[in-house]
């Protein structure tokens, strides 16, 4: 089991966080994309789309992370068949101190939550939307690679 929240290598490697999201796909095959409030971000950025998630805290395995972090950011705690999708390293990075800036290796699994899930965002976000996949690829390759767009 995968517990921990980052990795790091000697010298001149990079130091990744790992992070673990969520694909909530509706009855409709629509996807729930939250915009990201980047009002308190380090980093001058754009508001974003992403899906929920976030990074493995402390001892916490994978699937409890995604339950945690869906439940957190859009109020779902029905969170059911976890199925993992796909691993990919992120478009983004996540400033560290000083001048430092560490990847972020993202694990995505595709969860079904049940028809009637009433959706209550995070402060982190500032909206949510079900989207089509279509318009979900659009919004989503800001943040994610193209091997992970084209698996929607």
């Amino acid at each position: 089991m995968l517990r921990g929240c980052y990795t790091s290598f000697m010298g001149d490697e990079k130091l990744f966080y790992i992070g673990v999201k969520g694909l909530v796909e509706n009855a409709q095959s629509e996807i729930l994309l939250l915009l990201a409030d980047v009002s308190k971000h380090r980093k001058n950025v754009e508001p974003y789309w992403d899906i929920p998630g976030g990074r493995i805290k402390g001892e916490d395995s994978v699937l409890e992370t995604l339950r945690r972090e869906i439940e957190e950011e859009t109020g779902i705690a029905d969170v059911q068949n976890p199925t993992f999708l796909t691993a990919v390293v992120s478009n983004h990075r996540i400033p560290l101190d000083g001048d430092d800036w560490a990847g972020l290796l993202l694990m995505v699994y595709k969860v079904t939550t049940p028809n009637d899930s009433k959706i209550t965002i995070s402060e982190e976000h500032s909206n949510y939307e079900w989207v089509e996949k279509a318009g979900a690829k659009r919004r989503l390759s800001h943040k994610y690679p193209p091997e992970f767009i084209d698996q929607l």
